[in-house]
Order: C-alpha cells, then sequence, then structure tokens
C-alpha cells in the first residue's frame, strides 16, 4: 500500500492493487489535477453525493474464499464515516481512514484500521483517536509545525501504533 500526499486534502492510495485519489482538486499550487487523477481507478471526494454513508456499525469487506476466483480484482469499497471522513476498504490490505475534520465514533475494527489525519488540530485529532483505538498507523499531513508537534506530544502515548508524517508529493510504502 502507498499513499501520497498533495496537500490540504488530496491525497492518492495505492491499496489492493488498485489506485484511489481522493479531493484532486484540493492539491496545493504546482499540481495538475488533471495529472493527479490519469491513471486513477476511482476519483472520490469528501461529501460527495450517492457515496455509500457508513453507520457506526460499519466492518470492514469480508476477504475473498478461494472459489470467488472471477472476483479476484474487486475494487475498493469507498465509504463515508461522515462528510470529513472516508474510509477505502480494499481486499487484502488493511482499510485506510482519511479525516479532514474531528473524529468520528469508529468501531472495533479500528484497531486494524491506517489512519490519515489532514489539516489543522493534528495533534488533539490523534490523541482523540488514540483513546478510542490503537490503530495500525497514522499518517499526519499537515503544516510542519503542527506534525512536529503533534509527535512531541504522541511519542510516549502510542503503546505500539506507528506515526509517520507525510510530506507533499513524497509516496510512502506502509
Amino acid at each position: 500500500m502507498k499513499l501520497t500526499w498533495f496537500g490540504s486534502s488530496a491525497f492518492r492510495v495505492h491499496s489492493g492493487g488498485a489506485i484511489v485519489v481522493v479531493e484532486p482538486d484540493a492539491a496545493g499550487a504546482g499540481f495538475d489535477s488533471a495529472e493527479l487523477v490519469s491513471g486513477a481507478d476511482q476519483v472520490v471526494g469528501f461529501g460527495e453525493s450517492g457515496m455509500t454513508l457508513a453507520s457506526v456499525g460499519w466492518k470492514p469487506r469480508a476477504p475473498l474464499r478461494p472459489l470467488e476466483v472471477e472476483e479476484q480484482n474487486r475494487a475498493p469499497d469507498i465509504v463515508a464515516l461522515d462528510a470529513d471522513t472516508l474510509i477505502v476498504d480494499a481486499d487484502g490490505e488493511a482499510p485506510v481512514v482519511v479525516v479532514r475534520g474531528d473524529m468520528p465514533q469508529l468501531g472495533k475494527w479500528a484497531d486494524r484500521a491506517i489512519f490519515v489525519l489532514a489539516g489543522a488540530g493534528l495533534k488533539s485529532r490523534a490523541e482523540g483517536l488514540l483513546e478510542r483505538a490503537s490503530p495500525r498507523l497514522i499518517a499526519l499531513a499537515g503544516d510542519e509545525a503542527e506534525v512536529e508537534q503533534a509527535f512531541l506530544a504522541l511519542r510516549d502515548k502510542l503503546d505500539g501504533t506507528g506515526m509517520i508524517a507525510l510530506e507533499r508529493a513524497l509516496a510512502v510504502e506502509v
């Protein structure tokens, strides 16, 4: 799985053999949104009409069984927990939860997930996440000073959760 941040709430998620681009028009200066979406299997935005809205009881989809060979290349499910939270659920991968606002209610599945926090208030939002779950990884995408503040405040509270800082236009394999 690869995560690439392009500024604000613009991301490319390469997961389960598919490329999902989130909010390409939110990419910062110097990025062409048409270039960001080239090669993408799915392009999504926060709060889009017609998007599947998940409830608090949402769970990742079940893995394919060996007899389901013809479905081996299923597209990732993209669901919204709320207007500021998207989940990319691809076969064989941990769910990727992209959050640009307040942390929504989460289920037990959150302990297996990778959370990408974008925007302002990274420290407080990551602290709130760690109070409710122990995710595999927290990826921070924001202002350098905010990211540093979050690392300083959280490094002793992670208890097995990984934490990384995303840099603009740099793909990170997770």
